[in-house]
């Protein structure tokens, strides 16, 4: 049954904001809970018809994610491990004592986290699409929608339109991911995210199957290559692959999804007077493992806070403020752009269980974790980012 609160028409709403949220996603209800209870008057405005609608993320937690963010465990599945392919099929199972991933219900995380904001305060307005507005001295305002606000947060996405609307720096490097959601099936281990490397099928990023949160997700991405050159994802080819390993012919296909997920790392500019991004938006997105959700939480919140310091008490300006506080990715944008290049899977199989990129999986898998490894096996830490990519 659909929640009525949450398809509010911006006519029924008073116009005037101290900050309206464009963007109803990880990032901007966070945000707009945050600052709802900061007792900011808060719009969120998002082109969807309701919340959950058309999600494009995998929805694969980290165990930090949970600090930032208390999810219900009725939307989550908790995976310890992680198990890495190699093209010719050998594998390596990765746990660290005490830590796990989560699968979730994505869907439902975002009704969650809606009606979360809308018990804080916030009014949520779906099929309310932003197109254009103008900068005043004190205020934002949005001519179509007939609403204004003291401040603007842009979380929009990774095409964000406010980004384009005000000049601000946009996302131009992108994994293209797809994603078929089936009925949950005991052919796929429940203990681990399975996650393949192969430079043929999936180019620049890998292949993954989820044991998720009442369904099994499969999915790829591929980047582009170096200097620009096109790639398209072969699901096809993947799922044929896989079909000996976990009999996915049998199974019912749920939902599909598809979409680019930002990994050139943080945009430059990221504000304006009184617009400010975060989220895919600011390129908030891991350049390595295309990890996002955490950050959405971390940086949502971390946003809110800020705005509601200028707004309220005479802080700084949040744009300056988050551009300290928001994350470079140096190193992983160099990384990312060295994985671009997509190694022959030969050279894959010979050297993915060697010590140099048990290393490597050491830095992008946990963090700071002692690591437990069983049979041919590698020990990894974890960036404390998503696993799989956000679709």
């Amino acid at each position: 049954m659909r929640e009525s609160f949450m398809t509010k028409s911006p006519k029924q709403i008073h116009p005037d904001y101290d900050l309206i949220i464009v963007g109803a996603s990880f990032a901007g209800l966070v945000a707009a809970r945050t600052a709802a209870h900061r007792s900011l008057s808060v719009a969120v405005i998002d082109a969807k018809p309701e919340p959950g609608a058309r999600v494009r993320s995998t929805g694969i937690l980290v165990k930090e994610a949970i600090g930032e963010c208390d999810v219900p465990a009725a939307l989550t599945r908790k995976i310890p491990g992680v198990r890495m392919y190699a093209p010719n099929g050998d594998h390596m199972d990765l746990t660290a004592p005490g830590y796990f991933f989560l699968a979730t219900d994505t869907a439902g995380l975002m009704r969650w986290l809606a009606r979360e904001a809308a018990r804080a305060g916030a009014n949520l307005m779906f099929g309310a699409r932003f197109t254009h507005a103008t900068l005043l001295a004190d205020r934002v305002h949005l001519h179509r929608l007939n609403l204004s606000a003291r401040y603007l947060l842009g979380a929009d996405g990774a095409r964000s339109r406010v980004a384009e609307v005000f000049g601000l720096g946009r996302n131009r490097e992108f994994l293209i991911g797809l994603e078929t959601e089936y009925e949950e099936t005991p052919t796929v281990d429940p203990d681990f995210l399975h996650c393949f490397i192969d430079s043929k099928r999936a180019p620049g990023y890998l292949g993954w199957v989820v044991p998720g949160a009442g369904m099994t997700q499969v999915g790829l991405a591929v980047s582009d290559a170096p200097f620009g050159a096109a790639r398209k994802p072969d699901y096809q080819a993947f799922l044929k692959s896989i079909d000996n390993r976990f009999a996915l012919w049998n199974c019912e296909v749920l939902r599909k999804r598809s979409g680019p997920i930002p990994c050139g790392g943080l945009v430059s500019p990221l504000s304006t007077h009184r617009v400010l991004l975060t989220g895919d938006a600011a390129g908030l997105v891991s350049p390595l493992t295309a990890g996002g959700i955490r950050l959405a939480f971390q940086y949502g919140r971390r946003a809110a806070a800020t705005i509601s310091d200028y707004l309220q008490d005479g802080g700084p300006d949040p744009g300056a403020v988050m551009a300290k506080e928001y994350p470079t990715f140096a190193m992983k944008t160099w990384m990312r752009r060295l994985w671009s290049v997509a190694p022959p899977n030969a050279l894959l199989n010979a050297t993915l269980f060697t010590p140099p990129m048990r290393a490597l999986a050491q830095r992008i898998y946990f963090e700071r974790k002692a690591v437990k490894t069983t049979g041919k096996s590698l020990t990894a830490p974890s960036s404390g980012e998503t696993l799989s990519v956000a679709i």
